[in-house]
């Protein structure tokens, strides 16, 4: 049995473009009682790959390749693997994960030299559950999952200065875009939201904002945290255009942290947003009591209440910018980046992708500008 691999080959990518994929070559398909991933690579590149469980996925992580050419669906045959997804996870490496429909342990793995570059084989053989969840788990690499943006250095003199510090945090990104309709994409959307709120924010005395991501790279939602905290962060704003089923949903709303759950609609809503680590191949098995132990810090902290009326006064400065909100206007979820007890922190749901009004609102630097000036208004009065 294979717990994991990890295969750095630091000569095979230095001074070297992207390796891309070979659709021809690539393939996830069902063998005698396992399963069998090939994937063809233009060259040799340094990866890792495991399992995680609670649900059972394969992981592989590759420095500097390209997906671009394949095709999820395409490489799927058989019935022991049920979906593939890939994209960025954080800089200079990029994340496949496959979903597996039971419990399944690496027993191959290796990438060789190929007449075409280079090709990376790997098999999987049938288990128990208790065996899966013995060999499941990432492999011991410190900090792997957290991608600040700054070094120790920035950070630290960002936390130490007497700036009023906001965190913008544009949801999803990397191998978790969110929503997209329309040809949009949450993660795309945001970034840009995110940036051009920054500018603005910037502008206002003895204020200074920082991003949890800056480019289309994905951050787990508890690095967020980690990433307002190494900064200092007075206030944390997160920021996401939702889609749903239908067309029917509408307008802006923000978010403050609840201790019950919130409504069913919004409990939806947090899945949704928060999915993105699941689908990311992100280790939860850590994680699953946090909200529980934040709302315990809640019960003895100021930061809830700040941010309340942090959420009411935004709210109220959006309508009077003309921003489209919803019928409920201010609303309570158990969004994991609201669960710090640290600092106040709000999430902002700006439209949703799914409304062809809010979609055609929000893709205009006019309609984004009163979401941004409602914002940054009530940050100007919040920092004084």
């Amino acid at each position: 049995m294979i717990r994991w691999v990890l295969a750095v080959l630091c000569l095979a990518t230095m001074g070297h473009a992207q390796a891309t994929f070979d659709p021809e070559r690539s393939a996830v398909r069902d063998g005698w009682w396992k399963l069998e991933v090939a994937l063809g690579l233009s060259e040799i590149v340094p990866y890792r790959v495991f399992t995680l469980d609670a649900p059972r996925r394969l992981v592989l992580d590759f420095e500097a390749v390209d997906f671009g050419g394949l095709d999820p669906d395409a490489m799927l045959s058989g019935d022991r693997a049920t979906a593939v997804r890939f994209g960025p996870l954080r800089p200079g490496w990029s994340r496949m994960v496959i979903d597996l429909a039971e419990p399944l342990i690496i027993a191959e793995a290796g990438m060789v030299t190929h007449p075409q570059g280079a090709a990376l084989s790997l098999v999987l053989e049938q288990a128990s559950e208790l065996e899966f969840a013995a060999a499941s788990g990432a492999p011991p690499d410190p900090g792997w999952e957290v991608v600040t943006g700054f070094d120790s250095q920035e950070a630290a003199q960002i936390a130490r200065s007497e700036d009023f510090v906001v965190v913008i945090d544009p949801g999803h990104g990397g191998i978790d875009p969110g929503a997209s309709q329309g040809g949009i994409k949450e993660a795309d959307l945001m970034l840009l939201l995110a940036a051009e709120l920054a500018v603005s924010l910037a502008e206002v005395p003895k204020v200074k904002p920082v991003l949890t991501r800056n480019g289309d790279i994905f951050v787990p939602l508890s690095a967020r945290l980690t990433i307002a905290r190494q900064v200092g962060a007075d206030l944390m704003i997160s920021l996401h255009a939702d889609a749903l089923e239908v067309d029917e949903a509408r307008g802006a709303s923000v978010y403050t942290l609840s201790s019950d759950g919130g409504t069913a609609a919004s409990q939806r809503i947090v899945e949704r947003h928060e999915r993105g680590d699941l689908l990311a191949g992100v280790d939860l098995s850590a994680s699953e009591d946090r909200v529980a132990t934040a709302l315990m810090d809640l019960a003895r902290a100021e930061t809830g209440p700040a941010a309340r009326r942090f959420a009411d006064a935004l709210a109220t400065a959006m309508a009077t910018e003309g921003v489209r909100m919803n019928t409920r206007p201010r609303r309570e979820g158990q969004f994991a980046v609201l669960t710090a007890a640290d600092f106040p922190s709000v999430l902002i749901e700006v439209g949703f992708l799914s409304n062809a009004d809010d979609r055609a609102v929000l893709a205009t630097r006019e309609g984004r500008d009163k979401i941004i000036a409602a914002i940054t208004g009530t940050v100007a009065l919040l920092a004084r």
